[in-house]
């Protein structure tokens, strides 16, 4: 297993403290943050030092009903090779639904939303992720994610769907352990029981991360110190396996270094007493207490071995230290690959179950985006806080790809943003957002006048572009600003 050790989330806000704090290991940056023909100068010298930098998708939406975007895949591996990564990671997540399969329009989150423990989502979701290993030139693992909102009708633990998962496809798990004390205060799922259903052997490693409650509700913002409950989950699992890696995300908010040298040391702290736990504990025959939790918290009619974890479609089940990757070394053989050999693959999804879980998830996301019924089974008051989490999200990564329109706007531009959403589902990313948003408001009017409304036309102007299919908008622009 390649041992990672103690890292951190790489964010342009904190670039110079990583690069000058003591004990990193390794950093994780976010894939579409980053374009591979002009790296950040951070990360190169990084790179230089020997810190392995792990790309981690947020877009790639292996939990939708439609099979993943070959671009979106490709964009994946050419950042891989960029930073010469040994692995990639991603979400089991929905992150848009809608379109062609569905016949309805294109919807898009903008969030990593659940998807549903049944067997039609499972199904669709071992095909996407194969899928996805074939296209990528290193190993993927997938993180777990935490939930505002559960499914009606499931069929499955949390610890059942990872354990299928990773027996399916081979795939390795990045365990978020911030997001298991999520989805405990959130859907009362027990961490420890999640755990104890896990396939253990097939992490890659930890995210640990903070958030707050605010009524009733847990909110995993990454903007908030690590709390207690969550490097107790840390603890609980690093006394069943030695985490090969563990690195504390930080997204917003950010606080002093000193403040995140402190939450580090107590991530190590959490691992050090699990470790301790663990070594103690080996009187006893770990292995039969994990497999027999997990044959008693799995369906009787689906009862399996052991995960045999593939190796790799490249080859590269297990990356070999180099000069780039001096602390990613591997402590055993891979594993001989008896799923492959001894039994074939599950089918793969038919159309029909595509549509199925495409239909639910275009009727959730509908909810959620564009203000259409709440599915049946679902809790409106949840779904409630979740929509009104999406459309703060909208806002405030907006104003981050764009920080023109808060500066422009003023203090009236949040406002302006979360009336827009009301009306308006995101329908390409939150650049394109952006410019739909002020398109938006210089066509109706809206808050901006005067001065503003003038630089938001400059801005809008400058950005848009002559692409054809906008030709008949900037008409209707122009004649709106001819108008005011």
């Amino acid at each position: 297993m390649m041992r990672l050790g103690t890292g951190i989330g790489w964010r342009p806000e904190i670039a110079d403290a990583v690069e000058r704090m003591p004990g990193i290991d390794w950093v994780e940056a976010v894939a579409e943050n980053v374009c591979p023909g002009h790296l950040p100068d951070s990360l190169v010298r990084l790179r230089q030092r020997g810190v392995t930098v792990v790309p981690h998708g947020v877009s790639l939406g292996l939990g939708d009903a439609d099979r993943p975007d070959r671009g979106r895949l490709a964009a994946l591996a050419e950042r891989v090779e960029a930073l010469g990564s040994p692995l990639v990671t991603e979400h089991i997540a929905f992150v848009r639904a809608g379109g062609s399969l569905t016949a309805s329009p294109r919807l898009e989150a903008g969030h990593l939303l659940p998807v549903s423990r049944t067997r039609d989502a499972l199904d669709v979701l071992c095909e996407n992720v194969r899928m996805a290993q074939d296209a990528l030139p290193v190993p993927l693992a997938v993180e777990n994610i935490a939930a505002l909102v559960a499914w009606p009708g499931e069929e499955m633990t949390e610890g059942q769907f990872l354990y299928e998962l990773a027996d399916r496809t081979g795939v390795r798990l990045l365990i978020d352990v911030a997001n298991l004390h999520t989805n405990h205060v959130n859907r009362g799922e027990d961490p420890a029981k999640a755990l104890a259903e896990l396939p253990l052997e097939a992490i890659a490693y930890v995210h640990v991360a903070g958030g707050f409650e605010r009524d009733g509700v847990w909110h995993d913002s990454h903007a908030h110190p690590v709390p207690r409950p969550v490097l107790d989950i840390l603890t609980d699992l690093a006394s069943r396996v030695s985490p090969p890696g563990v690195l504390l995300e930080r997204d917003d908010n950010f606080p002093e270094p000193a403040e995140l040298e402190g939450e580090l040391a107590a991530i190590r702290g959490a691992v050090e007493t699990g470790g301790g736990r663990h070594c103690g504990a080996r009187t006893v025959p770990s292995t039969e207490t994990h497999v027999t939790a997990r044959h008693e918290a799995r369906p009787p009619s689906r009862t399996r071995p052991q995960p045999h974890l593939r190796p790799h479609p490249k080859g590269l089940s297990r990356t070999r230290p180099s000069a780039a990757h001096p602390q990613a070394t591997s402590d055993a053989a891979p594993p001989t690959d008896i799923r492959t050999a001894s039994r074939p693959h599950p089918a793969a999804p038919d159309e029909a179950a595509r549509q199925r879980l495409g239909l639910a998830q275009t009727a959730l996301l509908s909810a959620l985006v564009a203000g259409t019924p709440v599915p049946e089974g679902f809790d409106r008051v949840r779904l409630g806080v979740q929509a009104r989490a999406l459309a703060a999200k909208r806002a405030d990564v907006v104003a981050k790809v764009a920080p023109e329109l808060p500066s422009i706007l003023g203090s009236g531009y949040r406002t302006a943003f979360l009336a827009y959403a009301q009306g308006h589902p995101m329908r390409g990313g939150y650049r394109q957002d952006a410019l739909d948003f002020a398109e938006g408001l210089l066509l109706s009017g809206g808050s901006a006048q005067g001065w503003s409304r003038r630089e938001l036309r400059r801005w809008w102007l400058d950005r848009s572009g002559p692409a054809p299919r906008r030709t008949s908008r900037l008409g209707q622009v122009g004649r709106a600003l001819i108008r005011h």
